[in-house]
């Protein structure tokens, strides 16, 4: 029998989960909710709900997945054969083929931004013309669809080489080059001569302004940043050692990911404020806002292309351990070899990104319920399938997971401290479920 493969080592462990949870969702999600929930109320919200639901849902995960070894599937009918928890599994493999196929296609958006940046295009351009110049590119028959085949490509070259390889090989490098470009672009947005009003905009609540979408937005931001309810933790603690510290690695991705988007906030509100921009623009912070700010500073070329840079590397990592969920499946469950799943993975995902991809443009007429088909994706993954995801690993973990792997698993078998279980188990069966619900029938709303 085959020895299925293991991180090699602890900052390979950790590189790869902290790689999983920084994304799109650090570096543009997070500015963007915080410019439109009103910065500090809105973060320390979402720092309390990293450790009151993210860090216990990741425990979760990480328990399933090393006491096991095994992918989702396997790790469910190993613990509860004939239990219908089982579900998690198959709608993790779902919802991550369907995030796979329009996140690529936010991908290959930077791609082309990145490829504009370093041939100077953004330059001599009217500020109103930026929202003209992306709308014109995703409407565009086939750039968008190729730029999101050619992310797919390079996806597929870090997946075929396998874990050790591949996954953990290109963590250790992307992740130290990803906090490195960050502090760079912090110093330089710092040095701007509106820079404190951004900081103190992204660190002084405001208690007056908050309201249930300021809750509910920090619970959903703190859920979905760490990539949970997907069962890609539980993938990847498949992968972990014996000796890892299952708790210690979660509460250090918790923070490692959270510090991710506070320097995001820290890149960019201060250029934000120095140029007389808003922080409610939204969505279209990084695609309309950011360049025409690019345009504006003292090297912007160099900043524009390092940016984007920045935001493909977070891209990077976050695919491939979505891969990983339906990767590991096809392995392990249906006997295929790596290479092969790998193909079948990016193939699917290459279709369904296509269709994704040109939803703004020959297919933007092409609605099911009243969305295209990359809006489709984007609200069935993330309003249905992950906060089901994360509502019922919670309660299988507090509730039908036998207690003693439950604490053999936080413990080593013993030995670390014990502590921690109960408070832990105690947010797994009432605090983390109860607030994914809430955030859940809000975003049926």
């Amino acid at each position: 029998m085959t020895k299925r493969s293991q991180f090699v080592t602890k900052t390979g462990v950790i590189a790869a989960t902290v790689g999983s949870a920084v994304g799109l969702g650090n570096i543009w999600r997070f500015p963007y909710e915080a410019g439109v929930h009103g910065g500090g109320a809105f973060l320390l919200l979402y720092i309390v709900c990293i450790f009151l639901i993210g860090i216990p849902v990741m425990l979760s995960e990480f328990v399933l997945g090393r006491a096991t070894h095994q992918n989702g599937v396997g790790a469910f009918r190993k613990l509860a054969p004939r239990s219908p928890f089982r579900i998690v599994a198959y709608m993790g493999i779902i919802a991550s083929v369907m995030i796979l196929s329009f996140y690529s296609v936010v991908a290959g958006w930077i791609m082309e931004y990145l490829f504009q940046s370093i041939e100077g295009l953004f330059w001599n351009v009217d500020a109103e013309q930026y929202a003209e110049r992306f709308a014109a590119f995703i409407s565009n028959p086939w750039r968008p669809a190729l730029w999101t085949l050619i992310f797919l490509a390079m996806n597929f070259l870090v997946l075929r080489r396998g874990v050790e390889k591949g996954i953990e090989k290109i963590s250790n490098i992307l992740m130290p080059v990803l906090f490195i470009l960050l502090v760079i672009f912090c110093a330089n947005s710092l040095s701007l001569p509106r820079a404190t009003e951004g900081v103190k905009f992204l660190f002084t609540p405001h208690f007056e302004e908050l309201s249930a979408s300021v809750v509910i937005g920090a619970m959903g931001q703190a859920f979905f940043s760490l990539s949970l309810g997907l069962t890609c933790m539980l993938t990847y603690a498949s992968y972990f050692s014996d000796s890892t510290k299952l708790t210690q690695s979660a509460v250090l991705t918790a923070i490692l990911d959270s510090l991710v988007a506070i320097l995001a906030g820290l890149v960019i509100f201060p250029a934000v404020f120095s140029f007389g921009k808003t922080p409610e623009e939204g969505p279209k912070l990084v695609f309309e806002v950011l360049p025409s700010i690019f345009a504006e500073m003292t090297g912007g070329h160099i900043w524009s292309v390092a940016f984007f840079l920045l935001l493909f590397f977070a891209s990077l990592t976050s695919t491939i351990s979505m891969s990983e969920i339906f990767i590991s499946y096809l392995v392990e469950e249906r006997r295929m070899e790596r290479q092969k799943a790998s193909i079948l993975n990016t193939g699917v995902c290459a279709v369904l990104g296509v269709l994704c991809a040109l939803s703004f443009g020959p297919l933007s007429e092409f609605t099911i319920c009243g969305k295209n088909i990359f809006d489709l994706f984007d609200y069935v993954a993330s309003n249905i399938f992950l906060p089901c995801g994360g509502i019922l690993l919670s309660l299988f973990a507090g509730w039908a997971l036998d207690r003693a792997i439950m604490r053999n698993q936080l413990t080593n078998d013993g030995r670390l401290s014990a502590r921690w279980v109960k408070p832990l188990r105690f947010c797994m069966r009432f605090i983390a479920p109860i607030a994914i619900c809430i955030v859940f029938i809000y975003g049926l709303l």
